[in-house]
């Protein structure tokens, strides 16, 4: 299972009454809102009175507003406010024993819509995106819309039997990364916003290049740190700054121009790309757009990457026309990077390695509190190459940290059930006393995977029946 990011949400703007505020205005009328009382008890002190008013729209979440929200406030309607059934859905699916059954199980699932990959040892293979995901009169929510009309209602959900679905395609294979599932033709709203596509891509490569595969092979994809997005990239800047620039800058073009593009942690080339697509999209945005915004753009990835694809194909427009040009964007911010790296990292950018800058830590919630850090905490970061645009995704915050990937990462062959490969991080109790507490850091950030067999179990047997 993986998130499909639809967009099941909707902000709408209420009228409320001014001779009522429990009333709102609805097709010419006045609705009583429902009032829940939600008293927060406060420990070693007094319990707090919370009321939540909730229109027909859902609960109302604009009392930040203040008095600017006095007669005007926002609801928010959510599939995830609505009653759902999931944990029968999962009960259901681990009894089904085919793809059709199994898919009937998903029909209890609802909040949140994942995208749900299946393979039986009958050699079935099967994705569903599943989930409740609205049907809108009119709009797409990308604004908040009125309230007080039925104009922008939600008429209904999109019909199980026409949710995305593939079984048994011609190619042998299925596989998703966030990606967009959907084509241009298909008739339902799901999202405005998806992960960009070199993940997918690249699996699609591997996979097609591949006819025969083994479990070695698919731990190999797994960890696989090919980055398309610099293969497509990297040779259209290097033409475009050909010309000398400086010194470091001449340096940098010349260690990209021969890189393999491959987030290796051993290498400067993949932190130099890496950091100067950052920066290509600060140097596009942060100027017209406030950071506290831009910081909400879940998209901007993909954005930048388009502004930059129609830039080189000669069709510039004002993003990148208003920022001084295509060379002035890439020459800018080139130069910003590695005064920034230089900073960090020393100013011999040969002895520049990805995995010095890009490093990954299982930090526990409560280790933000000292001296609890050196109990929860698993020691210091740990290089790993990759990045949010290869397999093994790794994204990373502004100081290197690692922050997103894949914390549980699986492997079997279908043609023998009793045994698997697995790893997770950074390891398999979450007890901080454990020995399996942190056992498995080095050979998450390795891939080196661990072996699980049925055939010949060791130590104590847990049995768990139904009291019934």
């Amino acid at each position: 299972m993986t998130n499909t990011g639809p967009d099941v949400q909707d902000l709408y703007i209420e009228r409320r009454n001014p001779e009522n505020e429990t009333e709102f205005s609805y097709k010419g009328k006045w609705e009583k809102a429902e009032i829940l009382d939600e008293p927060i008890k406060v420990k070693d002190g007094k319990t707090l009175d919370y009321q939540v008013t909730v229109t027909r729209h859902g609960p109302v979440v604009s009392e930040f507003a203040g008095k600017s929200g006095k007669d005007t406030v926002l609801a928010l309607r959510w599939t995830a406010l609505d009653p759902s059934a999931e944990l029968e859905a999962v009960l259901n699916m681990n009894k089904a024993k085919s793809w059709k059954e199994f898919e009937k199980a998903l029909l209890k699932f609802e909040t949140p819509a994942q995208n749900f990959v299946f393979a039986s040892a009958d050699g079935t293979i099967a994705y569903k995106a599943n989930g409740k995901i609205p049907i809108r009169k009119k709009g797409d929510s990308m604004l908040p819309v009125p309230g007080w009309t039925d104009e922008f209602e939600w008429n209904g959900y999109i019909p199980f039997d026409e949710l995305p679905k593939t079984v048994n395609p011609k190619e042998g294979f299925i596989s998703t990364a966030n990606n967009k599932v959907i084509s241009d033709d298909y008739p339902y709203h799901i999202s405005n916003n998806w992960a960009q596509p070199y993940r997918q891509m690249r699996i699609q490569e591997y996979l097609k290049a591949n006819k025969k595969l083994t479990a070695e092979d698919m731990q190999s994809l797994q960890m696989d740190k090919v980055n398309l997005q610099a293969k497509e990239f990297v040779p259209q800047f290097v033409e475009v700054l050909k010309g000398p620039s400086g010194k470091q800058e001449d340096q940098a073009l010349t260690i990209l121009r021969k890189w393999n593009h491959i987030d290796s942690a051993d290498e400067a080339a993949p932190m130099i790309f890496n950091v100067w697509m950052r920066n290509i999209g600060d140097e596009l945005l942060k100027e017209e757009i406030p950071e506290e915004t831009l910081n909400l753009f879940n998209g901007r990835r993909s954005a930048v990457d388009e502004l930059l694809r129609r830039a080189l194909d000669g069709k510039p427009g004002p993003w990148i026309e208003d920022a001084g040009g295509l060379e002035q964007v890439l020459a800018k911010s080139l130069q910003e990077t590695l005064t920034e790296l230089e900073e960090s990292q020393g100013d011999d950018i040969t002895d520049w390695e990805w995995g010095d800058y890009h490093q990954v830590r299982f930090n526990h919630p409560l280790s933000s509190v000292t001296p609890l850090n050196y109990l929860f905490n698993s020691g210091g970061g740990i290089p790993v190459g990759g990045s949010s645009v290869t397999v093994q995704a790794a994204a990373f915050l502004d100081d290197g940290t690692v922050n997103h990937g894949g914390s549980w990462r699986f492997v079997i062959d279908l043609a023998d059930m009793n045994q698997g490969y697995h790893l997770v991080g950074p390891g398999q109790s979450g007890n901080v006393k454990s020995e399996w507490y942190r056992d498995q850091l080095d050979d998450w950030a390795e891939g080196t995977y661990h072996k699980t067999t049925m055939d010949d179990p060791k130590g104590d047997k847990l049995t768990l029946k139904p009291s019934y």
